[in-house]
C-alpha cells in the first residue's frame, strides 16, 4: 500500500501512520525534550518487489512492521484465516478522525463479533493510547497487541512482577532456540536454557542466531502491568502499560537471525516483540479455548463472546530518552493525572497521563 493512503495522526509530542488496509501502525514517532524517538521495527523486506509479489505471504508478514492487533493471536485454527487473524490482515474502515485521534471498524467480523479500534496520541506527553472493543459474537477469541522493538545493540528488559514464565513444548525454530522447550521459571532473571544452563531474560539479546518465544504471566491480575525496554545505543526507554485483568500475559518474541529462509534470510535481527494479550502463548486459537499451561497458571486465555456483550481492551505505548545514569527500571506507577517511571536509585521521570484511561466506562462512540 502506498504511504499516501495511510492515515496520519499528530500531536505536539508525536506522530504516527496507520495502514487501514491491514490495520497496523507502520510508523510511530515520539517527540520528547527536543528529541525524536522511533520505537518500532520494520522488517527489511517490507516494500520490496519480491515481498509485494509473493502470493504465499500473508499481508501482515508482507508488511511486518510497527504494531498491530491480533484477533485471534497466532494460529487462526478455528475460523479459516491467516495467522494473527483478519484484524492484522484485512481492511479497517474509518469511522471518524481528528488531528490526534481516530476510530476504525474492522470490515469483517471475528467469530461473529464486531471489532473497533481507537488510536489517540497524547498532546502533553510521549504516549499513544489504543483501545479495542469486541462486541457480540459467539464462542471465544484470543487477542494481543503485536508491537516490535528493534535494538541496534544491547538492552535491558524490565517488567511488573510475574507469577510464571513459560515456553511451549515445541520451539518456534527447533534447533535455533536459546530457551529450553518446554521450560518454566518463576522469574525472568533465571530461565532454563536449551544447553542446560540458565539465561537472564532481562539482558538483551539473550543469544546469537536464535528464535525464541516466551510467555510471562502477571503476578497480580488486578494491577496495571508494565514492560520497559532500555535500549543502550538508542539511549531511550520504550514502555508499555496494560490492565492485567484484561490482558494477563506478556509474550516476548526474540527474533535475532534464527530463520535462514525467505523472507527472513538470517537478517531479521535485534527484534523483540512485546505482545500483551489474552491467549495460550504461541499455542493457537483452538488450544486457548481448552485446558492449557497458561490457563493452569490461573488466568483466562480467551475472551468469551456473546450477543449483547462488549469487551474493552486498553493499551499504552510510550518512550522517553534515558536520563543520565539510569541502568535499571524498578517500577512504572500511575498517580493523579501523572505517570511515574522509577529507576532503582529512586530517581524518577514524571509526565502528564490520563490515569482514568484503564478504568473509563467508555463506548466506541466517544471522541
Amino acid at each position: 500500500m502506498h504511504a499516501d493512503a495511510f492515515i496520519k495522526l499528530e500531536s505536539d509530542c508525536g506522530s504516527l501512520m496507520f495502514d487501514p488496509s491491514i490495520g497496523n501502525l507502520p510508523s510511530l514517532r515520539f517527540r520528547t525534550d527536543g528529541n525524536d524517538i522511533f520505537p518500532l521495527h520494520t522488517a527489511g523486506w517490507v516494500g520490496t518487489p519480491e515481498a509485494e509479489s509473493d502470493p504465499d505471504m500473508t499481508p501482515s508478514l508482507k508488511r511486518l512492521s510497527g504494531d498491530f492487533f491480533c484477533a485471534p493471536f497466532g494460529a487462526s485454527d478455528l475460523e479459516d484465516g491467516p495467522a494473527h487473524g483478519l484484524s492484522a490482515n484485512s481492511r479497517w474502515m474509518l469511522e471518524w478522525q481528528s488531528a490526534k485521534d481516530a476510530m476504525f471498524r474492522l470490515e469483517r467480523p471475528v467469530m461473529g463479533a464486531t471489532l473497533r479500534k481507537k488510536i489517540r496520541l497524547c498532546e502533553r506527553a510521549p504516549v499513544l493510547y489504543q483501545t479495542h472493543w469486541l462486541e457480540g459474537g459467539e464462542g471465544g477469541v484470543t487477542c494481543a497487541h503485536h508491537p516490535m522493538i528493534r535494538l541496534s545493540g544491547k538492552g535491558r528488559f524490565f517488567a511488573s512482577a510475574k507469577r510464571k514464565v513459560l515456553t511451549t513444548d515445541e520451539a518456534l525454530e527447533p534447533g535455533r532456540n536459546r530457551l529450553a522447550c518446554p521450560g518454566e521459571s518463576d522469574t525472568i532473571f533465571s530461565f532454563p536454557a536449551s544447553c542446560g544452563s540458565d539465561i537472564d531474560l532481562s539482558h538483551l539479546p539473550i543469544g546469537d542466531a536464535h528464535e525464541d518465544f516466551v510467555t510471562l504471566v502477571e503476578e497480580d491480575p488486578a494491577s496495571i502491568g508494565w514492560s520497559a525496554i532500555l535500549r543502550e545505543e538508542e539511549e531511550d526507554i520504550v514502555f508499555f502499560l496494560k490492565d492485567s485483568s484484561v490482558l494477563p500475559i506478556t509474550m516476548l518474541w526474540h527474533s535475532n537471525g534464527g530463520r535462514d529462509y525467505w523472507p527472513w534470510n538470517g537478517s531479521h535481527k535485534g527484534v523483540l516483540g512485546v505482545e500483551d494479550g489474552r491467549a495460550a502463548g504461541a499455542a493457537g486459537h483452538r488450544a486457548a479455548l481448552r485446558d492449557n499451561p497458561v490457563a493452569r497458571c490461573g488466568v483466562p486465555t480467551f475472551f468469551p463472546l456473546e450477543s449483547g456483550t462488549s469487551h474493552r481492551i486498553a493499551h499504552v505505548c510510550g518512550a522517553i530518552k534515558t536520563p543520565p545514569g539510569w541502568v535499571e527500571i524498578s517500577n512504572i506507577q500511575l498517580g493523579s493525572g501523572e505517570l511515574h517511571i522509577l529507576e532503582r536509585s529512586g530517581a524518577r521521570v514524571t509526565f502528564p497521563f490520563d490515569t482514568e484511561f484503564f478504568q473509563r466506562d467508555e463506548t466506541h462512540g466517544n471522541r
